[in-house]
């Protein structure tokens, strides 16, 4: 199998707002915040749903890898309910290995409420059910021996079990591949992401607000300089500005793709991991992979959701 996920298996529920929802309800535009079940549905009560689909940041990646051709699997912790059910159907239908045995849990089926205002920005609201108490005794291990990348994502990682289950899986991994997430993210387990970063990990995706949060950089230069450093492959996206990737001494910038009617912005990270990926376990050059991210991602950011037809 060329890539293994591993991340929080969560529902995504899509609604259309305006500016004045996030004002009313407290939340910041653009980031992620966790909620509890109560909220969520304090939260939804009021809400129309646009789409629902089985989604997650790690698992929108594998997808886009699956729709391009790619052997790749899936590890995310669902509980037996309706919601976990329509998960693991939403994956198999995109001819995802999923390699988990799910049973009824304390905690449903998580899922993510996910807010789009009319700039196109979307806004999350996470309540992660069970999908948080992934522990070790979730991860299959041969699953990923026989991966030639693990791919994880910074939302999974917490402290207890979810910590567990990512150091068993890093330990039997043959390459680490992960995404920072989320700035607030990042802003919570700063001194645990940089040690990943620096010793731990063979790839890194962040965008700028992210990579420059992770190191406290003053400028553009100084993240040049850290990732030149460290000597490991750091994916950057830059909105507009277009990506960067930085490994050893080689820094390379593809552009972005100009004049897109965007709609909403969910997904156009994890797209954008699963193009380079794709390029990276087929042999494509760095440029090359840098660009089918930005094609990857720019198809996503011109329809709602996270997931391509």
């Amino acid at each position: 199998m060329k890539i293994l996920g591993i991340g929080n298996a969560i529902v995504d529920v899509i609604c259309k707002i305006e500016d004045k929802y996030l004002i009313n309800n407290g939340l910041t535009k653009g980031t992620m915040k966790l909620v509890d079940e109560i909220e969520f549905k304090k939260l939804l009560s009021s809400l129309k749903i646009e789409e629902t689909v089985s989604g997650g940041s790690v698992a929108n990646s594998i997808v886009g890898l699956s729709q391009l051709g790619n052997e790749v699997g899936f590890i995310g912790k669902v509980s037996n309910d309706n919601l976990g059910q329509k998960y693991e159907d939403g994956l198999k239908k995109e001819n995802v290995n999923y390699f988990y045995s799910k049973k009824k849990e304390s905690l449903p089926t998580g899922t993510c409420l996910i807010l789009i205002t009319p700039d196109s920005e979307r806004t999350m609201c996470t309540f992660l059910g069970t999908a948080g108490k992934i522990n070790e005794n979730d991860v299959d291990i041969n699953s990923i021996k026989n991966s030639e990348i693990l791919f994880l994502e910074g939302y999974l990682w917490d402290e207890g079990e979810p910590k567990s289950a990512f150091d068993k899986a890093i330990v039997n991994s043959n390459k680490v591949a992960m995404s920072l997430s989320d700035s607030f993210c990042v802003e919570r387990h700063k001194p645990h992401f940089l040690e990943l970063v620096k010793n731990k990990l063979d790839i890194t995706f962040a965008n700028e607000q992210e990579i420059t949060s992770l190191i406290s950089a003053k400028n553009f230069a100084e993240i040049i300089s850290f990732g030149q450093q460290i000597g490991k492959i750091i994916i950057i996206t830059r909105g507009e500005k277009g990506s960067i990737a930085i490994n050893k001494d080689t820094v390379i910038e593809c552009e972005s793709e100009k004049n897109l009617k965007i709609i909403d912005l969910t997904g156009a990270g994890d797209l954008f991991a699963a193009g380079y990926l794709h390029g990276y376990i087929n042999n494509l050059t760095i440029l090359e992979s840098l660009k089918k991210g930005t094609e990857m991602s720019s198809k996503i950011i011109q329809k709602i959701g996270a997931r391509l037809n």
